[in-house]
C-alpha cells in the first residue's frame, strides 16, 4: 500500500502488519490480526528513540510522534535517576517473533513477565482473550499505567505488580510463559507453575530461548534466529545495575596481573552469545584507546573481579585483570571449544534446564558436547 504524507494510525498499523508479513515475523493470521487491532500508539503517549547514538523524544502531539511510534524500533520510555532506561515498548518485529514461537491455541493461559507499557499484553489479549492473560511486573506505577491504557483499548487482563522471578502461583498452571524481560536463567518458578507440554519463550543473555516444558517439569529447546536482549528483570522497582559510563575510567586505569594470551573476534556473534550464557551477570564492553587498538572490559559486580584485554594483534592480546575470579580464564575454554568446533551459529546450541534449576547449553544435541551453566 502507498502511505500519504499524514498517514492515520489505522494506516501505520496496516504499514507494519504489512512489512511483519512480508518479512516472515508474522505467520499467522490471528497474530497479524492482533497487530492490526490493537492502537500501539495508545501505550506510548511518550517515548525516546536511540539512533545512530543519539536520542530523540517524543511527545503525544508532536509532528512526527504518530510515525515515530510505528517505528520498528524499540521504544524507551522510562528511565532511572541516572538515565538509564528501564522500560520500553519491544521492537514490533522481536515481538512479533516471540509471540509466534509461543505457538498459542485457542483456550490456553499465558503468563507475562513484565508487563511494560501493555502494548504485549494488548496483543495477546486480542489473542487468547483477557481471561487468558496474567501479566506481572516488579513496578507498580507501570503496573497502574499499564492497566488503565489496555482498559481504554478495551482489554481487562490480570495484572499483577511483583516480583516475575516468582511468577504467579495463584492462577497456575499455565500452557504458555513469555518474558519481555532479560533473566539470566529460568527461573524455578516458571518450570512448576507451566503444564507438561508448556513453552517458556525468553530471553537469556543475548538469544531468546524457546523451550518445551516436560512432565518432571525440565524445560529443553533451541534459540530463534537472531541476538536480541531485553532489559533486565528487576528484583525491586528501584534496583539498578552497575552502567559501563561508570566503568570506562577505572577499568582503563586499575592495575593487577598481566599475560598475554590468544583471543577470537570477540565481537562476533558466536564469541558475544556465548559470553552472554555463561556470564549473563557479568558487565561486557568494548573501548578504543588513544592508538586505535581495541579494548574489551569485563567487571563483575558481586566480587569486584576485572578484566581488561587489549589487542596487540589479528589473534593476540595482553590481559590485565584483578579480583578473586579469574574472568577470562572462566570463558577461554568455551570459546576455544567453539573455535574448534568450526565457529558454529548460536541457533546450533540448545539449552536444558533441569527440575533442580541446573542450566546445561548444548551444540547441536542435548547428548552432545556440552557445559554445565554456572548458576
Amino acid at each position: 500500500m502507498t502511505i500519504t504524507d499524514a498517514p492515520s494510525a489505522d494506516e501505520l498499523r496496516q504499514h507494519m502488519a504489512d512489512r511483519l508479513v512480508r518479512e516472515g515475523c508474522i505467520r499467522s493470521e490471528p497474530w497479524r490480526a492482533a497487530f492490526l487491532a490493537v492502537p500501539r500508539e495508545l501505550f506510548v503517549p511518550d517515548f525516546t528513540v536511540r539512533a545512530q547514538g543519539t536520542l530523540h523524544r517524543y511527545s503525544q502531539g508532536d509532528p512526527a510522534w504518530l510515525a515515530a511510534a510505528y517505528q520498528d524500533v524499540s521504544l524507551l520510555t522510562q528511565f532511572d535517576q541516572d538515565g538509564t532506561a528501564t522500560s520500553s515498548s519491544t521492537q514490533p518485529s522481536l515481538m512479533a517473533q516471540m509471540l509466534e514461537a509461543l505457538d498459542v491455541h485457542d483456550g490456553d493461559t499465558v503468563l507475562e513477565i513484565g508487563a511494560g507499557t501493555g502494548y504485549n499484553a494488548a496483543l495477546l489479549s486480542h489473542r487468547l482473550g483477557p481471561d487468558h492473560v496474567v501479566t506481572v511486573d516488579v513496578d507498580p506505577e507501570l503496573v497502574a499505567a499499564a492497566k488503565a491504557r489496555l482498559r481504554l483499548a478495551g482489554y481487562e487482563p490480570t495484572l499483577i505488580a511483583g516480583d516475575g522471578m516468582a511468577g504467579h502461583p495463584e492462577r497456575a498452571p499455565y500452557d504458555r510463559l513469555l518474558a519481555t524481560c532479560g533473566v539470566p536463567r529460568i527461573p524455578k518458578p516458571w518450570l512448576e507453575q507451566l503444564r507438561p507440554g508448556g513453552v517458556i519463550v525468553a530471553n537469556i543473555g543475548c538469544a531468546i530461548a524457546h523451550l518445551d516444558v516436560a512432565a518432571d517439569h525440565s524445560a529443553a529447546g533451541r534459540f530463534l534466529p537472531g541476538l536480541a536482549t531485553f532489559m533486565n528483570a528487576r528484583p525491586t522497582p528501584d534496583a539498578v545495575g552497575t552502567t559501563a559510563g561508570s566503568l570506562v575510567q577505572p577499568l582503563l586505569t586499575w592495575s593487577g596481573q598481566t599475560r598475554e594470551i590468544t583471543i577470537p573476534a570477540l565481537d562476533t556473534p558466536g564469541p558475544q552469545f556465548l559470553a552472554s550464557m555463561l556470564h549473563p551477570g557479568i558487565s561486557d564492553f568494548a573501548l578504543a584507546d588513544d592508538e586505535g587498538r581495541q579494548i574489551r572490559c569485563l567487571f563483575d559486580p558481586v566480587t569486584s573481579s576485572w578484566a581488561r584485554i587489549t589487542t596487540t594483534g589479528v589473534t593476540s592480546a595482553r590481559l590485565d585483570h584483578g579480583g578473586p575470579r579469574d574472568l577470562w580464564a572462566e570463558r577461554e575454554p568455551l570459546l576455544t571449544q567453539w573455535r574448534d568446533a568450526g565457529r558454529p551459529g548460536h541457533e546450533r546450541y540448545g539449552l536444558t534446564v533441569f527440575p533442580d534449576g541446573a542450566h546445561l547449553l548444548w551444540l547441536d544435541e542435548p547428548d552432545g558436547m556440552s557445559w554445565r551453566l554456572p548458576d
